[in-house]
């Protein structure tokens, strides 16, 4: 699968003299028509709503301009609940899923209306706590599948390895606990993949929360309204790999759903999703450039990004397509290791990859990343963090995130009383 830019090498040219690399951007109509095609394929559902991972992307530009398309907020912290308020994303159309929450992030939740996903059977008599004796009116509970579940990847990993989640027993207990509290509407969720590209996987994961529903109803009493199906759906990052077909997946769902949740009285179930990944990702770019050298045991080319800027193969050992912007049809006769300056030997952004020869001034285009990439920034090393664009639809380019300064990094330091400071 060939890999794409919106933009000319002419027309990247003349953006990097307005905007200095590194930068990320992002594309608002490949964005907003790729939403479209997912609110499309699902439908064929009674009811559905995706909810952004806002971890993803955490920007109030990117989020206002998919809630215009519909989208809700999956958020997972107070800073994103934040962010999806002031991006018009409200009430119950944020759902936050935490772990191990402080108690005042569920007071901020619960003020504003949102949907509370509670991770753990404890986390119950806490929030009850926290909310000063009362429980919300509407209560999800997060289901870790264990050993039911097989096939997971490495990112999240074993569903009984991971930190997520109750049991099915502890789910059981849970919705009967919060039934006698008087809790009046009910969710079920489930996230046990990242980045699977199978479509079987989503329907074999509906089918088990689909059956736990029913389960709850005949053990509880309790009507389950929505199932959240998590996240996961990934994005095809190397060449070789198919994107998911968003039809085949919702069709496999809905079959599940016309066999496990029509004949025991549940439709209509309204069916969510929280993908952050398959949403934003292929529509966002980080763009650097060249700037060094080094011929040693292998051949380097050293750009003014780094690792502080995208993560992700850094950790997780992840491959991102590269792009020599003006030579996407040169030869690929070299190997390069492509790294950044962090004092780091992981900061590479590709690893013995064959491309056209670059040269010092080069532009590179690191693709797939307007998902986990900006987000997962930090500054080991003191490294600042680029900024983000936004190529709108009519062509201009919006700058949506500064670059940081040093005045970024250094603004909660005491300054000013390190010259009385003795050691």
């Amino acid at each position: 699968m060939m890999k794409t830019f919106p933009l000319t090498h002419e027309q990247l040219v003349k953006l990097t003299e307005q905007f200095p690399t590194p930068f990320y951007i992002y594309d608002e109509k490949a964005i907003r028509e790729n939403m479209r095609r997912f609110t499309k394929a699902f439908s064929i559902f009674p009811s559905f709503r995706e909810y952004y991972a806002v971890k993803a992307c955490p920007n109030p530009y990117i989020l206002k301009v998919l809630a215009s398309e519909g989208c809700g907020a999956d958020c997972s912290s107070l800073p994103e609940l934040m962010l999806s308020s002031m991006s018009g994303i409200k009430g119950k159309h944020v759902m936050f899923t935490s772990n191990e929450t402080p108690a005042s992030e569920y007071k901020y939740a619960f003020a504003n209306g949102n949907i509370i996903n509670l991770d753990d059977i404890t986390h119950i008599p806490f929030l009850k706590n926290a909310l000063g004796g009362k429980l919300p009116d509407t209560i999800c509970f997060r289901y870790n599948p264990g050993s039911e579940k097989q096939g997971c990847n490495s990112i999240i990993g074993k569903p009984e390895e991971a930190k997520y989640g109750l049991t099915r027993e502890q789910m059981i207990e849970a919705y009967k606990i919060c039934k006698e509290e008087g809790v009046q509407h009910f969710g079920l969720h489930t996230m046990v993949a990242s980045n699977e590209l199978n479509p079987a996987f989503f329907v074999d994961t509906a089918k088990l929360v689909f059956e736990l529903a029913v389960e709850v109803k005949e053990k509880c009493g309790v009507r389950i309204e929505f199932v959240d199906l998590g996240g996961g759906l990934g994005i095809p990052y190397k060449p070789d790999q198919k994107a998911v077909d968003y039809d085949v997946v919702a069709k496999g769902i809905r079959a599940e759903y016309d066999r496990v949740i029509v004949p025991a009285g549940l439709d209509p179930l309204e069916i969510c999703w929280e993908c952050g990944r398959p949403i934003t990702g292929p529509y966002g770019w980080l763009v650097a450039k060249a700037i060094h050298e080094k011929h040693i045991y292998r051949e380097y080319i050293g750009l003014d990004s780094c690792m502080a800027d995208l993560m992700r193969p850094g950790m997780y050992g992840s491959y991102h397509e590269v792009t020599i912007s003006g030579k996407e049809n040169a030869p690929k006769d070299h190997v390069y290791d492509v790294v950044g300056s962090l004092c780091e030997n992981c900061d590479k952004f590709a690893v013995q990859r064959e491309l056209p020869k670059i040269d010092i001034g080069d532009l590179v285009i690191i693709h797939d990343a307007g998902a986990h990439g900006r987000a997962m920034g930090f500054n080991y090393n003191g490294k600042l963090r680029c900024g983000e664009l936004l190529l709108r639809e009519d062509g201009t380019v919006k700058e949506i995130r500064r670059r940081e300064t040093i005045d970024d990094l250094f603004s909660t330091l005491d300054l000013g009383g390190l010259d009385t400071f003795n050691a």
